[in-house]
């Protein structure tokens, strides 16, 4: 009987696309220890947004988030994703910053590292992979982000993944983080991959299309070893395939999970509670299937950031034309994948197109892409594009970070001769967000409030079983 290995990704992944990675530690440690006896492989826990949204919304330290998981999880794996040389933050960081993160987020529990780069340039990944490597991370995942356009095809993704191969990792993941993955091609990438380069495979598709059970359950039959899913209250939509379907779904068809069905729904009933608690941050229409995602190609998490730079504009009804504007910038910018940070380059600088005219306002971001700085694009940028962007100033084509002084040392004597006594932890937190986290270890931010549940009030008539009612809905 094949082995199929799960990830569970409803502590990071599943609350970051489905309630804005709002997610509290207190919610998340009463459920630790009956979800550790479940039989999952891996829980992703960590890394993504939540630890810029643990120290800039929550008022937590998202290190001893890790440590209070860590404490409790004793049976499963803790995974997190890494952004490459971008670590958890929005730029690349020199190689001292990125080493001593990794060495600190396994000192404090962190067994796997999923690192991908938002562009799939392999030279961006090497210090993060090789620093895994170094401190005895339990398993390193080479991540290769999945998108559709015409430089996209099989044979370049099985060149990235000898790349990632080559650099010694221990698994390969299929990162479909738009939901774009189709049944055929999943199956087709799979078999390639395990042709051509050999290592387990794990293939991780968000819902928004509708097509990530279908992708996940092709992929297993062609040699995937693991799955991603999500806890059925955090999962569908822009999040991901639930984890008790997958299991049910693959134990059915003769796959061993070791994954016990029984403890999931104990645990479904816990995550049911904490969805109703956490209802403000639901916004409708990231909790069903978008299937224009197969045009514009923009995953959940940017589609809600769009919907929220036009609201601060107040130019909400512009949604459309900015939704075909993202196809259009991704591809005068090289067919960037849509991940972090580059979704927000591109989601940003499409909203500014349509507000302002076409690249007549460039996000700072945006210029420093097309220069070069976060790396080599998947393809060559529009000349005119690099002409208007950049005029006179010159592409840079090398590594980015080797353009990049150490920061490490500086930045912990910056904290010193402010009077505070850092720990590497803290001095990480400074290191990546310079302002917020400064804020933070002062003791400067608090925690935001939960939004209104209400979204729509007024009086409206509803009928049951022949009767009438009037029934008043007002903001909470």
């Amino acid at each position: 009987m094949a082995k199929v290995k799960i990830v569970d990704l409803t502590l990071r992944d599943g609350h970051q696309s489905l309630i804005a990675t709002r997610l509290r530690t207190r919610d998340i440690i009463p459920i630790l220890e009956t979800f550790d006896s479940a039989g999952i492989y891996s829980f992703e826990v960590w890394g993504g947004a939540t630890f810029d949204v643990c120290h800039r919304f929550l008022n937590e330290n998202p290190w001893e988030r890790l440590r209070e998981i860590r404490k409790r999880v004793k049976n499963t794996l803790l995974q997190m994703l890494l952004r490459g040389q971008n670590l958890v933050g929005y730029r690349h960081y020199p190689d001292d910053v990125v080493e001593k993160f990794v060495q600190k987020s396994v000192e404090n529990g962190i067994d796997v590292f999923r690192i991908f780069d938002a562009l799939n340039d392999v030279r961006n990944l090497i210090t993060s992979i090789k620093s895994a490597k170094k401190y005895k991370a339990n398993h390193v995942q080479g991540t290769i982000c999945y998108t559709i356009s015409p430089v996209h095809t099989i044979e370049k993704y099985v060149e990235t993944a000898k790349e990632l191969a080559a650099l010694e990792v221990d698994s390969i993941c299929i990162k479909d983080m738009a939901g774009m993955l189709s049944p055929k091609v999943a199956y087709e990438l799979v078999k390639a991959l395990k042709k051509e380069v050999g290592l387990p495979v794990d293939v991780h598709s968000h819902y928004t299309s509708g097509m990530a059970s279908m992708a996940l359950l092709k992929s297993v039959e062609a040699g995937a070893e693991i799955v991603d899913g999500s806890m059925s209250p955090l999962s569908l939509g822009t999040a991901h395939p639930p984890t008790e379907s997958l299991v049910y779904a693959l134990e059915e068809l003769g796959y061993s999970t070791g994954v016990k069905l029984d403890v999931l729904l104990e645990v479904r009933e816990y995550f049911m509670k904490i969805r109703e608690k956490y209802a403000g941050y639901l916004d409708q229409l990231s909790t069903i299937p978008d299937t224009r995602v197969l045009v514009y190609q923009i995953p959940g998490g940017m589609f809600s950031n769009l919907i929220s730079q036009l609201k601060e504009q107040k130019a909400l009804d512009k949604l459309e034309e900015v939704l075909k504007e993202v196809p259009r910038v991704k591809e005068d910018l090289g067919h960037p994948p849509l991940v972090t940070p580059t979704s927000q380059i591109v989601g940003v600088q499409a909203v500014l197109n349509v507000l302002f005219g076409r690249y007549n306002v460039v996000a700072k971001e945006t210029k420093d892409l097309v220069k070069g700085m976060y790396g080599r694009t998947p393809a060559p940028i529009k000349p005119e594009v690099v002409s208007k962007i950049l005029g006179n100033e010159k592409q840079i084509d090398r590594r980015p970070a080797d353009l990049l002084e150490p920061e490490f040392e500086k930045r912990k004597k910056e904290l010193i001769n402010m009077g505070l006594n850092p720990s590497d932890e803290d001095v990480l937190i400074y290191a990546l967000f310079p302002q917020t986290g400064l804020k933070f270890l002062k003791g400067e931010l608090g925690e935001e409030r939960f939004p209104s549940v209400g979204k729509i009030e007024g009086t409206f008539e509803v009928e049951i079983g022949g009767t009438k009612y009037a029934v008043k809905v007002k903001p909470a």
